[in-house]
C-alpha cells in the first residue's frame, strides 16, 4: 500500500513518514501493542529521523508532551481524580438520581444525564465503570436479563461516550481537534466548544433514551427502590477523619468551581485554558487534596496517545504528506457539504473498529489539506470539529469504545444488543455534527 502511495517527488523524510502513517494505522488496527505505546513510538521516530535531516525542527514533536491540549487534559484528570477520591461524584448520584423519579423509564434517563454530566469532566471509561458498579445491585434486586437492566447496560456507555463530546476535555479526539486548529492559528474556547457539542449531545442522549425504551419496553408505571444509593457515599467513623473528609470536599468543589469559571471566560479575561488548567494541578496538590498515589493513578496513557497523535499531524502537515495528496486529486470536484459528509462518516466507520483517537489523528490533518482547495469564506474550524464530534458516534460494537467493553464485560448483554443504538447515533451524530458546527461558525 505505501509503495503505491508514495511517489517519485517524495524526499527520503517524506518518505519516512508515509511509512510511519502506515506502520501506526497498522498498530492501532491490530492492537498488536497499547496504543499509547504507539504515540510513544510516533514521537521517538519523528525526533530520530528529522534529527538527521532537520535537526532544528525536530524537537518541536517533543514539545506536543506541552501543546496546552495536554495541560488542558492533565488539570481535567486531576479534578477527576480529585471528586473520585472525595466521592462527589457518587454524592452527585446519590442525591440527583432521586429527582427523577422512581419509574424505570425516569430512572433510565437519570442515569443516562447523570453519567453524561460526570464524563464532561472525567474520564469515559472511569465515569461507565463508576456508573455501573453502583447500580449493580439493581441487576441483583432485579431480574439479570430484565429489560431494565440491559436497557442501563447499554444506556450508560452511550451517556459516557455522547457526554464527552460536551467538552474539550471530555474525549481525546475533541483534544486532538482543537490542538490540530491551534497548530495553523485558530483557536477554540472552552466556552465556544460547549456551546457546539453541549446541544449535540442533548438531542443524542434524549434519542437513545427513546430507543431504549422502545425497543425493551421499559414500564412507565412501574416503581423501583433506590435501596442500592444507600451505601454508596461513606463517612469516616473518626470524627477528626469525617471533618478532614469534609473539608477535602469543599476543597474539590471550590477549585472545581474556580477552573470551570476560567475556562468558560479565558477569551474574556485573556487568561489561556491551558494556564486555568494549573489551578486544580497546583491548588490539589498544594492544600493535599491529591497526593503522590493519586498522581500515580492517572491516566498517563491517554497523555501519551494524544501527545503522539499531535506529533504524527505535526509532522504530516510539515513534510505536506497530505497536501501532495490533495493536489493530486483537485481536479475532481466535490461540494463542501458533500466534504463534511464523507468525513463525518468515515471517522464514524473508523472509529468503531480502532480507536477513535487515532482516527482523527489520521484524518484531520488531511481534512484541513483538503479545504486549500475550497475558495470563499469557508471556516477551517468546520471540518475538524465535526471528525471531532464525529469520533464520539461510535457504539455499533463491544470494542467500538472501552465504556461499551465494560457493560459488556457482564455478561448481562450481547454483541448482537449495541447495534440498533450504535446505527441510531452512528447516523444522527455525524448529520447533528455537520448541521449544528456549520450553524454556529456561520453566525459566530
Amino acid at each position: 500500500m505505501m509503495n503505491l502511495l508514495s511517489d517519485p517527488a517524495f524526499n527520503q523524510t517524506q518518505n519516512y513518514v508515509l511509512f510511519l502513517i502506515f506502520f501506526a494505522i497498522s498498530l492501532w488496527v491490530t492492537e498488536a501493542i497499547p496504543p499509547f505505546s504507539v504515540g510513544i513510538l510516533i514521537i521517538g521516530f519523528l525526533v530520530l529521523i528529522m534529527g538527521r535531516s532537520d535537526a532544528e525542527n525536530a524537537m518541536q514533536y517533543l514539545q506536543t508532551w506541552s501543546d496546552s491540549v495536554i495541560w488542558l487534559f492533565l488539570g481535567g484528570f486531576f479534578l477527576a481524580e480529585a471528586m473520585k477520591k472525595t466521592e462527589l461524584d457518587l454524592l452527585l448520584l446519590k442525591r440527583m438520581l432521586p429527582k427523577f423519579g422512581k419509574n424505570p423509564q425516569n430512572i433510565l434517563l437519570g442515569l443516562m444525564t447523570l453519567t453524561a454530566i460526570m464524563s464532561m469532566l472525567m474520564s469515559n471509561t472511569a465515569t461507565t465503570a463508576m456508573m455501573i458498579a453502583t447500580v449493580s445491585p439493581l441487576f441483583v434486586t432485579l431480574d439479570k436479563k430484565a429489560n431494565i437492566s440491559r436497557a442501563l447496560l447499554l444506556g450508560i456507555p452511550a451517556a459516557a461516550s455522547i457526554g464527552g463530546m460536551a467538552t474539550i476535555i471530555g474525549s481525546a479526539p475533541n483534544a486532538i481537534a482543537v490542538g490540530a486548529l491551534e497548530n495553523i492559528g485558530y483557536h477554540i474556547s472552552f466556552l465556544e466548544w460547549m456551546l457546539m457539542g453541549t446541544p449535540i449531545a442533548v438531542v443524542l442522549i434524549v434519542v437513545f433514551w427513546r430507543v431504549l425504551i422502545k425497543r425493551y419496553r421499559i414500564s412507565a408505571t412501574e416503581q423501583l427502590e433506590f435501596d442500592f444509593l444507600q451505601n454508596t457515599v461513606t463517612t469516616p467513623d473518626d470524627p477528626s477523619e469525617a471533618r478532614e473528609h469534609r473539608t477535602q470536599k469543599a476543597i474539590v468543589l471550590v477549585i472545581l468551581a474556580v477552573t470551570l469559571f476560567f475556562w468558560l471566560t479565558a477569551k474574556w479575561f485573556g487568561i489561556p485554558i491551558a494556564a486555568a488548567s494549573g489551578i486544580p494541578i497546583v491548588g490539589l496538590t498544594m492544600l493535599g487534596v491529591i497526593d503522590s498515589d493519586d498522581v500515580r493513578k492517572l491516566p498517563w496513557d491517554t497523555l501519551m496517545l494524544v501527545a503522539g497523535g499531535l506529533a504524527l499531524g505535526l509532522a504530516i502537515e510539515e513534510q505536506q504528506i497530505a497536501s501532495h495528496f490533495v493536489n493530486q486529486l483537485s481536479h475532481i470536484h466535490i461540494s463542501f457539504v458533500t466534504l463534511l459528509i464523507l468525513f463525518a462518516f468515515i471517522t464514524v466507520v473508523l472509529s468503531n473498529f480502532m480507536s477513535n483517537t487515532a482516527a482523527t489523528t489520521i484524518l484531520i490533518p488531511v481534512g484541513l489539506s483538503l479545504l486549500k482547495v475550497f475558495s470563499g469564506d469557508i471556516s477551517p474550524a468546520i471540518l475538524p470539529l465535526v471528525i471531532g464530534l464525529s469520533a464520539s458516534c461510535a457504539l455499533f460494537l463491544p470494542v467500538s469504545t472501552p465504556p461499551n467493553a465494560i457493560a459488556f464485560s457482564t455478561g448481562l448483554i450481547r454483541q448482537a444488543e449495541f447495534r440498533l443504538g450504535g446505527i441510531v447515533i452512528g447516523l444522527l451524530g455525524p448529520a447533528l455534527s455537520i448541521i449544528w458546527v456549520t450553524a454556529v461558525m456561520l453566525v459566530f
